[in-house]
């Protein structure tokens, strides 16, 4: 038995060279298995030891995954600054 894809993958035939997509649960043979070179694409063997782990039905996270960084305020422009400073002479 074969190891099973957690996630979709899009992978290159070997022979063929054809673009081929695989959906989670598949099982490919150890051709196209060889070309699967991410980790995070393959199920695990034995469940995860960390209580606070994701759960097994619960989807990995895919690309970035921390939070967006709060972007900084826009500085005052120069118009303003010269604005302001000839209403308080």
């Amino acid at each position: 038995m074969g190891r099973r894809l957690a996630t979709a993958v899009h992978v290159q035939h070997p022979t063929s060279s054809e673009w081929i997509v695989l959906e989670p649960g598949h099982e490919p043979d150890e051709e196209l298995a060889a070309e699967i070179t991410n980790p995070d694409a393959w199920e695990d063997d034995e469940p995860s030891a960390d209580p606070e782990g994701p759960e097994k039905d619960e989807p990995k996270p895919f690309g970035f995954t921390a939070p967006p960084e709060p972007e900084a305020e826009p500085a005052p422009s120069a118009a303003r600054r010269r604005k302001a400073a000839n209403t308080d002479a």
